[in-house]
């Protein structure tokens, strides 16, 4: 169910799934976290992409990317040394901070650093906790809802395959893991389905507020989960 209604956000958002399915996992079988959710993180944007590829946002993906990958090294680190519940409590504040900033601007600088920089956050808090969407949505919150699920889908496929293959590497995506993974697709490709609608109402300039309140939404439930994990 979890991963049914996060389908349903990010399909309409851009991004969400994990604030909603990483922590509820998290609490069922904290031994498949965060591969499982990489393995859905990774197979929903192809969903997004087979219908908006188009609006990909090229030049700011590249950005985002080449900070992305520093960011997932040390995420793979965070996992093995140092305690996620400090991250997510820092990042969390982080993103309180930058929702409650943005919120009174039109939009956000939207240049190199300002990519990179969301990008290596991502990589950080995505590949430790599954939680990776914030940092880059908010950047690009005054993009038009196209450009954004489209970007961000390209964005996340890459980096949960990054995310995958930095787990694998220091031993922390057991079979088990790959194995729930897969069968959470069956709820992610019907969540995506029933998005539709979502999708075009938020099209009709509602874009902005919802990335804003999914962004906080996901930044008290990263908190949350962190301090009472």
């Amino acid at each position: 169910m979890a991963v049914f209604i996060g389908a349903i956000v990010q399909g309409g958002v851009g991004f969400g799934l994990g604030l909603i399915a990483a922590p509820v996992l998290t609490m069922l079988n904290p031994g498949v976290m965060p591969g499982a959710i990489q393995v859905v993180n990774f197979t929903l944007p192809l969903f997004t992409l087979a219908v908006e590829w188009r609006k990909v946002d090229w030049r700011g993906l590249g950005f985002a990317l080449l900070g992305r990958l520093p960011g997932t090294v040390i995420g793979g680190f965070v996992v093995v040394y140092v305690s996620v519940h400090t991250l997510g409590v820092l990042v969390g504040v982080m993103v309180l901070i930058a929702v409650g900033l943005t919120a009174r601007a039109l939009s956000v600088p939207r240049n190199g650093a300002t990519l990179a920089t969301a990008g290596f956050v991502s990589g950080v808090t995505g590949t430790a906790t599954g939680i990776g969407g914030p940092p880059i949505g908010l950047v690009y919150q005054s993009a038009k809802g196209p450009q954004i699920r489209a970007t961000l889908a390209m964005f996340f496929a890459l980096s949960a395959a990054q995310s995958l293959a930095v787990l694998a590497f220091v031993n922390r995506l057991p079979g088990e893991a790959l194995a729930t993974g897969a069968a959470l697709l069956v709820p992610m490709i019907a969540g995506f389905l029933v998005s539709g609608p979502l999708r075009r109402y938020l099209d009709g300039g509602k874009v902005r507020a919802a990335i804003l309140i999914v962004a906080a939404v996901s930044a008290l439930v990263l908190i949350g989960h962190s301090v009472l994990r």
